[in-house]
């Protein structure tokens, strides 16, 4: 899934510069002080044949989709993508409007980050990167969130993080 230079091919899309996510870095620097920050790695497995399914899984939006949500568009995601990303609870069907603000391949590492548009229930980013070290095969989360500039998501920001609590285990869970 890398290039031959084994260099970090990134790409960006309308919004302005570099994910704040870092999802290009192994190392995630400082981020503003009002959002609340979330980063969690697990292992997905080892060996040559998870890296390759992983790594295609995840460019494909596979985490969201193994973990309950439908996206529309099933392509590998590519900076500028907009999407709007559905979670079904009953009878009720959230909508996440979305943007992918940054995709990274390079030999070890591959993933890509959304930042939400007006109208999701939170505002923020959120990043899914399969990395390797070794045979082993990884997969790290990194968000930012704070309450949406949506008045009537806003309200319930309070729910949103129980719930972000249960979409992130099924998120680490997903490329198993």
């Amino acid at each position: 899934m890398g290039n031959d230079e084994g260099t970090a091919a990134v790409g960006r899309g309308s919004a302005a510069g570099a994910a704040r996510t870092a999802v290009a870095s192994a190392v995630w620097g400082p981020t503003a002080p009002t959002y609340r920050r979330y980063e969690r790695r697990s292992v997905v497995g080892t060996g040559e044949a998870v890296w390759e399914r992983a790594s295609r899984s995840v460019l494909r939006w596979g985490v969201k989709t193994r973990s309950g949500f439908s996206v529309p568009d099933d392509t590998e995601a590519r900076p500028g993508q907009r999407l709007d990303v559905r979670f079904r609870i009953g009878p009720v069907v959230v909508r996440e409007p979305v943007e992918v603000v940054e995709v990274v391949r390079t030999a070890d590492r591959v993933g890509f980050a959304y930042r939400t548009l007006p109208g999701h229930p939170v505002d923020g980013e959120e990043a899914f990167v399969v990395t390797r070290e070794g045979d082993a095969v990884w997969l790290t989360l990194r968000s930012l969130t704070r309450p949406s500039t949506t008045r009537r998501w806003a309200v319930v920001f309070p729910l949103l993080r129980v719930a972000q609590v249960v979409v992130r285990w099924r998120y680490r869970r997903a490329l198993r």
